[in-house]
């Protein structure tokens, strides 16, 4: 056996879709067949989450990796035929012996004495394996939907005995063939994930797993199947009786792939506890991450001696209901600034009803920025949040974010951070908890709503996911099956948010449906939520007598001043650097112009060109002022930045950026309601547009609807009545 060492990882190397990235990683050369793993944490125990089958690799356990890093120590490694492991021809290097002695050249590469060993369907063989040769190394083990010859049969056996037997049909478990695998392979991947994700709205999970198939190939998916395996139900249970490590099993009772019965049975051959899942499917750990989460968490814990156990983070004393402060815990969604700023102008009104209570904020860059301005407390736990601004800006190209493809595709983030929130309040205690735009604590709740432990408000601008037009009937299925599970949600759980909120009124709601056969999306929201008004974070008022407040901002009376910004998040940079272009012809056009750019906190000032008379700032505190001051504004399609603006009735430009549903449509919608701002379009409007732009709409008087002024206290008043 041959190890390459592990090397730490560089951060600059990491793609932006991870939640937690390995600490380090290496391969370990096995008769020439190279096998590659990652390390995660430190510390007791070390969970070792084995591969499954090869039809996909150690992404599968991405939603248990951050979590499970947080407690403990964590090695996962690809499979040989997927990933970044080889992807040896013959049936032979696939046999289960192979990938237990692949497990245990992991474990010694990776130093690891001892391990509680995590197996998924197939890798349930594997883990008995190395259980049984090498009880010394194995603390524990936990089966997830084990895939066993024990009864009842799984629903491919009468296919599996003419795997290599041409057919005249490859419907249903037929498909189980290597010739329809070598033909049809995607098509088979697409079948064989659906069996695998019967669950209502598994339209990420079946992607996924169908994006990992594609990650190796028929050829090799053949090979394994032809590799032998064990024969029957007597050979489970003699390898059993070498095994005296405490088990867990879980296993779904609506598997499709592998009958929940089987799995019952492995539990009563090991004596080991069993979980049923009820309207679980075959991947459990992919699909309820949560419940599997907490289940492998306090199996771990209990596997340790009682004496070596770290000390649990976990509360371990209790106050009586009388003695408790009361508290709140504060979760603001981080792309971009609006929603802290309208955040804090609640926590402020809040305070006013309720002076004794306190305030904790569990919240990311660049939201505690706007926070650590504002004095309020940040959560210490917050440091162990995964960035979803990063993953954002990973997301967007020229002017360009699919921003709902890109929510998609940070759902492991999502669930990392959720993670986090339950470990916090399972640990502290809180009357109430408040959820800005919070998605992962509004979709987990209502998918674990026994988790729920405080009052509950949600807070939002917008309802309802819309494609794009080039989204094309894919995109139009995908988000009414989104929208159609939100829908659900609230029809079997409506008392789990005891308060939902729509920062707005019920005109600026999208005269659209949630999708085909769904309902339109004004009527349901004036139904399951109450209307705040708009919340700004200011009185406008404060800024009627501009020439005070723009002698306070050093702004001369005979300049015009054009501010330039796009919010919180690092997508807007591109138009950035094309407003800077079109400053030298703005400036010629409009002579008194002082053109300032706001890059805000996430975009580094050095990286923009410098063009001589303009002004270029970093993250500018309660930049409202600024924009109430200015004769022009140029900005992003940031519902927060333009509302700011149409409440102080200043002119401005604005550029929503393509494919981001949000902007292009419910922002939009506002906008047109109030009649403000110019919309601009980025591929059609170059530097000269855009200087001209400037030229005929800074200083101009405009006519805009009012915005109110108590839409903060509106909703702190709401908000005050579940304390």
């Amino acid at each position: 056996m041959n190890t390459v060492a592990a090397r730490p990882i560089a951060s600059e190397r990491h793609e932006q879709s991870r939640a937690r990235y390995p600490d380090s990683e290496g391969y370990v050369e096995r008769d020439g067949i190279r096998t590659f793993y990652e390390v995660y944490g430190e510390g007791e125990p070390t969970v070792l989450l084995l591969p499954t089958w090869s039809i996909i690799h150690s992404r599968c356990w991405k939603m248990q990796i951050p979590y499970l890093a947080r407690h403990c120590r964590v090695v996962t490694f690809d499979g040989r035929g997927n990933g970044k492991s080889d992807r040896p021809a013959e049936p032979e290097a696939y046999v289960e012996q192979e990938f237990a002695d692949d497990a245990l050249a992991v474990m010694d590469a990776t130093g690891t004495d001892r391990a509680v060993v995590v197996s998924l369907s197939r890798g349930a063989e594997r883990s008995l394996l190395l259980a049984a040769g090498h009880p010394e190394r194995v603390a524990g083990m936990v089966f997830i939907a084990p895939g066993l010859p024990l009864p009842p049969a799984a629903p491919r056996a009468s296919a599996e005995h003419d795997f290599k037997a041409p057919r005249e049909s490859y419907s249903g478990w037929g498909k189980w063939n290597a010739n329809y695998w070598l033909e049809h392979y995607e098509e088979f991947l697409e079948f064989f994930f659906s069996q695998a994700f019967t669950e209502a709205h598994s339209t990420k999970h079946r992607e996924d797993a169908i994006g990992w198939g594609l990650d190796t190939d028929a050829e090799t998916l053949v090979a394994t199947q032809l590799a032998s395996r064990f024969a029957d139900e007597a050979a489970v249970r003699e390898l059993t009786a070498r095994v005296s490590c405490p088990t867990l099993v879980i296993h779904g009772v609506d598997d499709a792939v592998r009958p929940h019965d089987s799995g019952a049975a492995l539990a009563e051959i090991t004596g080991g506890a069993l979980v049923s899942l009820e309207g679980s499917g075959h991947c459990p750990q992919a699909r309820d991450p949560v419940k599997v989460n907490l289940l492998l968490r306090d199996f771990a814990e209990s596997t340790q001696p009682v004496g070596a156990r770290v000390a649990s983070s976990r509360r371990t004393g209790w106050s009586r209901g009388r003695s408790r402060r009361k508290r709140a815990l504060f979760v603001s969604s981080p792309i971009g600034l609006g929603h802290a700023q309208r955040d804090v102008a609640i926590a402020r009104e809040l305070r006013k009803l309720h002076p004794e209570l306190e305030i904790d904020w569990l919240a990311q860059h660049p939201v505690t920025k706007v926070l650590e301005g504002e004095g309020e407390r940040i959560h210490p736990a917050s440091e162990h949040l995964a960035n979803e601004s990063r993953h954002i800006e990973s997301e967007s190209a020229e002017h360009d974010l699919h921003c709902f493809q890109a929510w998609r595709r940070m759902d492991e983030i999502l669930l990392s951070n959720f993670m986090v929130f339950h470990d916090l309040v399972e640990s502290d205690q809180y009357d109430l908890w408040i959820g800005d735009e919070a998605w992962e604590l509004d979709y987990y709740l209502h998918e674990n709503p026994e988790q729920k432990r405080a009052a509950y408000v949600w807070l939002t601008d917008f309802v309802g996911w819309l494609p794009m037009q080039d989204g094309g009937q894919h995109e139009a299925y995908l988000t009414a099956d989104y929208n159609a599970e939100m829908i659900e949600h609230i029809a079997r759980y409506r008392r789990l948010r005891d308060r939902a909120l729509f920062v707005g009124n019920p005109d600026d709601i999208v005269p659209e449906r949630f999708g085909p056969d769904l309902p339109a999306i004004r009527d349901w929201t004036e139904e399951h939520f109450d209307f705040a008004g708009y919340v700004t974070g200011f009185d406008p008022a404060q800024f009627a007598d501009r020439e005070t407040l723009r002698h306070e901002l050093r702004y001369a009376p005979d300049e015009q001043v054009c501010v330039v910004t796009v919010g919180g998040s690092g997508v807007g940079g591109h138009l950035l650097r094309r407003v800077i272009e079109a400053f030298p012809e703005a400036k010629r056009n409009v002579p008194q112009l002082r053109m300032i750019v706001v890059t805000g906190p996430r975009i580094d000032p050095a990286t923009l060109p410098k063009v001589e008379g303009l002004e270029v700032r970093a993250y500018v505190h309660n930049l409202y002022r600024h924009l109430a001051a200015c004769d022009l504004a140029v900005v992003q399609g940031g519902l927060t930045t333009a509302m700011e603006l149409t409440a102080n009735r200043r002119p401005f430009l604005y550029f929503p950026l393509r494919h981001h549903f949000e902007q292009n449509f419910h922002v939009c919608h506002r906008l047109e309601r109030y009649g403000a701002g110019r919309r601009m379009d980025f591929e059609l409007d170059g530097p000269a547009e855009i200087a001209t732009a400037i030229a005929e709409e800074i200083g101009r008087e405009v006519d805009y609807r009012p915005v109110e002024t108590d839409g903060a206290a509106r909703a702190a008043a709401s908000i005050a009545e579940l304390l």
